[in-house]
């Protein structure tokens, strides 16, 4: 397998739309409201507009000094949507809620949006290629595309598809594993050699609250936990040699608002130890991620990426603290398989948070920066 261990920085994947950007994709597709536009569009005008914002956002991480660029999501209307309602058989709306829910600083609750499996899941071509294919003739640098992992397909179902669409789960978990297998190799032989899974469900069973609600669902916490480890390694098993694998472990930031709270050790020997990727974006830019010592159990052939800067919070977080963060970490971890990351994507979805593209083009440029003192 190819190595990650010349990674130590990197960034999530979504950055902020410009205003024009935002104002151009509503004019071309109409209304981006709960149950509208969620998926990928065909739009040739939009597309062309969206290329030249594209190129533009390419420049900001080459600029930054990133060494790996992606283009900023730029074409989705959020991190998750797009590829989930590629594959036949899913819905997905914000109208229709779990009971699950999100908090944000202020003690604001909002529910999670949900999925609906409908019918049998199958693969039916890549909305990641072409904008995969765009961005790597916009750089000369590696170019990354993320997908959602498998997992929050079955943890945030608004109903049971068992028996209703699928005799059993096994088979569900098959389908969808024969979905991501085939996105997998269709990204590498379109010439993709990064690729990047967000994981949202095993940081969230870290948390007693979601615990909680798999229980009230007759689900055991710790089954599902192995459960889901097997499956984001079923869903890459396959992937080519030289295709790099980056997996982000996150409790879930939309608009400021995050998912769940708890440390990283419920979860940590399955992450670690059960899947088969090359390196690890981590969250740990609030003491609600707990401390670096489940970090203890990574395998020596994995690189740790440390999300130590907040997409949260726009306050340009202290050089210095972020380097004795990281020689914190260098307790349960050694140096050299260490990076820094933001904790999260800047812009999970079209509209964005609070901060300005100047407070993340400084963030990605404090990164690079920390990483050059740190690790050259």
């Amino acid at each position: 397998m190819a190595s990650a261990t010349h990674i130590h920085v990197d960034h999530v994947g979504s950055l902020l739309r410009p205003t024009e950007l935002r104002a151009a994709r509503e004019r071309s597709l109409g209304v981006h409201d709960a149950d509208h536009n969620l998926g990928a569009h065909n739009n040739a005008e939009l597309s062309a507009i969206e290329d030249g914002f594209v190129r533009e956002v390419v420049r900001l991480q080459e600029d930054a000094g990133l060494p790996i660029i992606t283009d900023g999501e730029f074409r989705r209307r959020s991190w998750w949507t797009d590829f989930y309602l590629s594959l036949t058989g899913i819905g997905v709306t914000y109208s229709a809620k779990t009971p699950m829910t999100m908090i944000n600083a202020k003690g604001e609750m909002r529910p999670f949006p949900s999925i609906v499996v409908r019918d049998k899941i199958k693969w039916r071509g890549s909305a990641m290629v072409g904008p995969f294919k765009f961005l790597a003739s916009a750089t000369r640098k590696a170019a990354k595309v993320s997908l959602p992992a498998p997992p929050m397909i079955h943890f945030i179902r608004s109903k049971n598809f068992v028996p209703a669409v699928y005799p059993t789960l096994d088979e569900f978990y098959n389908d969808l594993i024969v979905a991501y297998r085939k996105e997998v190799r269709a990204l590498a032989d379109a010439g993709c050699k990064y690729l990047q899974l967000d994981e949202c469900m095993l940081p969230m069973l870290c948390d007693p609250r979601h615990q909680a609600y798999a229980r009230a669902r007759g689900e055991d916490p710790a089954a599902l936990i192995k459960t889901y480890a097997w499956l984001i390694d079923q869903a890459i098993a396959g992937r080519p040699n030289d295709m790099i694998i980056g997996l982000h472990l996150c409790r879930g930031n939309l608009n400021a608002f995050w998912g769940a709270d708890g440390a990283y050790d419920p979860v940590a020997d399955a992450i670690f130890n059960q899947t088969n990727v090359d390196y690890y974006l981590l969250e740990y830019d609030t003491p609600r991620a707990g401390d670096f010592s489940a970090l203890r159990l990574a395998p020596k052939d994995k690189q740790i990426l440390l999300g130590l800067v907040s997409t949260k919070d726009e306050q340009l977080e202290d050089r210095d603290m972020l380097m004795r963060r990281i020689e914190e970490a260098g307790k349960f971890v050694d140096l050299a398989r260490l990076g820094i990351c933001p904790q999260c994507g800047f812009s999970t979805n079209l509209f964005g948070t609070q901060f300005t593209i100047d407070d993340e083009r400084r963030k990605l440029e404090l990164i690079v920066d920390v990483a050059d003192r740190v690790w050259h």
